[in-house]
């Protein structure tokens, strides 16, 4: 049976990524194409509509996939994800020399983050502020970074930015605090883009899980499952593919990780229970 898979293009190495994806899994006589979409919101569709069989979805895409599926009848499957997507956080991230030392102590004051539609660098950190007692917008200014959006966060410019922006040279730019995953937090330091021993975690996230491959209705994956998680990353020819998409394998995938990202989608209001898109603003 052929498989027809949906990835969103949110950097040139997908296509590098999927051509040689596509290659070892024709080698292995899977009969497999894929098609690139700009933004996951589109992919989300084709997905519940049938137009595609498998879609490699952000954390934010299949918590929209699950919500428009089950509004439609339509049964979805998680097949697979990377060891990379398990048990991430994300931070919030203050100057060495803030005199902030509890999130309560950011009422009042300038919050920075990633896409309006970034999970890692928006949803869930705006989330851990209400846990707080702060509502953003009201209690908390936020100025948001909004670069890729419709790529769900996987663009990590808007990030970039909002790290920035706790050093920014005109102190009218400057923000008190900035929100990123703790991954990026130690990318941007080995970037240069936050100086070494100049920040530090004010707060963080309870862990949670990132993207999964998810079928649609009736579609037989079976195979395309199996072939992708006896991928081995000894492999010389597929190392540098699994590398460029960054794991080391796949593993079954689980759904107790997103549970975080529900609840944060309902507090901003960014689809409803039906999985349509309510977010004020939001353009993919």
């Amino acid at each position: 049976m052929a498989v027809l898979l949906g990835a969103v293009a949110y950097d040139q190495k997908v296509v590098t990524i999927w051509d040689g994806f596509r290659a070892w899994l024709r080698s292995s006589d899977l009969d497999f194409d894929y098609v690139l979409y700009s933004n996951y919101e589109r992919q989300v569709r084709d997905l519940v509509g049938g137009r595609i069989d498998v879609a490699w979805n952000s954390p934010l895409a299949w918590v929209r996939a699950r919500r428009l599926a089950a509004a439609r009848g339509v049964t979805l499957t998680p097949v697979t994800m990377r060891d990379t997507d398990c048990d991430l956080r994300s931070v919030i991230a203050v100057r060495a020399d803030s005199p902030v030392t509890s999130i309560a102590d950011l009422a009042g004051r300038v919050v920075a983050t990633g896409a309006v539609d970034s999970p890692q660098a928006t949803l869930l950190p705006l989330s851990l502020l209400r846990s707080a007692g702060l509502v953003p917008g009201a209690d908390v200014a936020v100025r948001r970074f909004d670069i890729g959006v419709g790529l769900h966060g996987d663009h990590v410019g808007g990030e970039r930015d909002a790290a920035r922006a706790l050093f920014a040279a005109d102190a009218a730019d400057r923000v008190d605090a900035a929100c990123m995953i703790d991954s990026n937090l130690l990318l941007f330091g080995r970037e240069g883009v936050l100086p070494a021993g100049a920040v530090r975690v004010l707060a963080q996230t309870p862990v949670y899980d990132h993207c999964t491959m998810t079928a649609g209705d009736n579609s037989d994956i079976s195979r395309f499952a199996a072939l992708l998680r006896g991928m081995d990353y000894a492999d010389a020819d597929l190392r540098p593919l699994l590398d460029l998409e960054g794991l080391k394998e796949w593993r079954p995938p689980r759904l107790s990780g997103y549970e975080q990202l529900e609840r944060a989608v309902d507090e901003a209001g960014f689809y409803d229970e039906n999985g349509e898109i309510t977010a004020a603003g939001y353009r993919p």
